[in-house]
């Protein structure tokens, strides 16, 4: 074991690139990062010092403190799912349904309300605050549920806590996921959102809870946690891979909050992984295509960088990536099939350059797996030698 606590942050869709296949999802031209620091002078030293802006365009910079490199993504689709799959090294040959340009088909609401026992209303393609701006006012009167999707393969349920309570929410959301595991309706995630508050005033509680399908093949978390590992989850990761593989799991509803309970994290003595999703680029900025609020967001992490580093030991790694894009400048509202940013650091390495580009996501996970002498994810290759 030649590390004994790794630390992986995954920035939600900060992709640096259209992926080799972008043309299949009409995605040519994405560059979430890149596009971002076109239209804003970005301010991100601590980054910049990491090789992060060179994973641009990959050209050799001498000058760094990190290894840098990207990722190409193999996995079909730009969903979270696949693209957290991949980085654990999971191979899924499904590319989940996305119902974002036409809402949900009828057929399907007509089992919700089925099963449910309460009218659907909704059914669109729309953010949170908007959904319940529109429609929150009904549902507190009559009782509704109302049902929407936010771009990529979700379906999310929300309704007035005072009308139905967050237990009750909660089990609508079970429900509904076990109707949409068929090839027919096969969505990656169906998220409870209660809201609260009165008209005009509407706001999402803290209790959002995430029902993913179960992935298709172990991961390297189930192989770490198997060998008694630590397997910690900061933010939606656990959700994502239903609670597989886990050892704790640490909610976290915003980047900020993330960072906080990372850094009581790294206090503690463990062994194993920490993984953290930071999901306000992706959830906040990227789907509503705000390049002003996502540089913010990149400068807010360049900020938290150097405490990061500043608490890792002597035997620790920092590894950051990205999950998928989800380019601020691009046409739609979608996520965009991009490469992803691989930056790795350690206080002991001795010869920060630039890597070869890793054919897969997977890879990442496979240099862990071989860290910790698990066994080898059923996809990707590890780089661990090449960090000297």
């Amino acid at each position: 074991m030649k590390f004994k606590r790794i630390f992986l942050l995954i920035l939600d869709s900060v992709g640096v690139g259209e992926a080799l296949d972008a043309n299949n999802y009409e995605d040519n031209g994405a560059n979430t990062l890149g596009h971002i620091k076109e239209k804003y002078d970005l301010f991100i030293p601590n980054l910049k010092k990491l090789g992060f802006l060179n994973t641009i365009n990959m050209n050799e910079n001498p000058d760094v403190d990190a290894y840098y490199t990207i990722a190409r993504p193999t996995n079909p689709g730009k969903d979270t799912l696949n693209g957290h799959y991949e980085i654990m090294g999971v191979k899924n040959e499904v590319q989940f349904k996305n119902f974002s340009e036409k809402g949900f088909p009828r057929e399907l609401l007509d089992q919700i309300e089925k099963i449910t026992g309460r009218r659907v209303i909704g059914n669109k393609n729309c953010n949170g605050s908007e959904i319940i701006n529109e429609f929150g006012e009904r549902q507190l009167q009559y009782g509704f549920l109302i049902v929407y999707t936010s771009n990529g393969s979700n379906l999310q349920i929300t309704a007035h806590e005072d009308v139905i309570p967050v237990a009750k929410l909660y089990e609508y959301a079970e429900k509904i996921r076990k109707i949409t595991t068929t090839e027919e309706w096969k969505i990656g995630r169906v998220i409870a959102k209660p809201f609260t508050g009165k008209p005009g005033n509407f706001r999402f509680t803290n209790e959002r809870q995430d029902f993913a399908l179960k992935p298709p093949t172990m991961s390297i978390m189930n192989y770490l946690k198997e060998n008694h590992y630590s397997v910690i989850s900061i933010g939606k990761i656990a959700d994502v891979f239903d609670q597989e593989g886990i050892t704790k799991n640490i909610r976290a509803r915003n980047n900020q909050e993330a960072f906080n309970k990372l850094g009581d994290i790294m206090t503690k003595n463990f062994t194993g992984l920490c993984a953290v999703n930071l999901s306000d680029f992706d959830s906040f900025y990227g789907h509503k295509r705000d390049v002003e609020g996502y540089a913010h967001a990149i400068e807010e992490l360049d900020v938290e960088i150097p405490i990061i580093i500043n608490k890792l030991e002597t035997d620790d790694l920092l590894m950051i990536t990205a999950d998928h894009g989800c380019d601020p400048t691009f046409k739609g509202f979608d996520h965009t099939r991009e490469n992803v940013p691989v930056i790795i650091y350690g206080r002991n390495l001795k010869e920060p350059k630039r890597l070869e580009i890793l054919e897969t996501m997977a890879d990442i996970g496979a240099t862990i797996a071989d860290n910790f002498e698990v066994n080898k994810p059923f996809i990707g290759k590890s780089f661990l030698e090449k960090l000297k």
